[in-house]
């Protein structure tokens, strides 16, 4: 083989693996710029979250005085169901 030719058979692998790193490297940037649209509706859901969970604190007092009144209620309501029915609830 000449000279020549071996440098030809180089140059041709050097640009051959020059050129499956960028094909390989536009596939990986195609990938990240997915993940980034995923990542930024994921980010636009957990502010639309922490934005409805702002009233929590504000309504907190009056769930409280709901659940305590039903707390109440219920114990009552089990003795009526276990009349009616002749079984007891647990």
């Amino acid at each position: 083989m000449s000279t020549g030719l071996l440098y030809f058979f180089s140059v041709l692998v050097v640009v051959a693996l020059v050129g499956a790193l960028g094909i390989y490297l536009l596939a990986v940037a195609q990938g990240l710029k997915s993940i980034v649209a995923t990542l930024a509706e994921v980010t636009w859901g957990a502010r639309a979250v922490e934005r409805q969970l702002r009233a929590v604190p504000a309504n907190l007092r009056m769930v409280n005085a709901g659940l305590t009144d039903a707390a109440g209620v219920l114990p009552g309501l089990s003795d009526t169901v276990d009349s009616r029915t002749g079984r007891r609830t647990a």
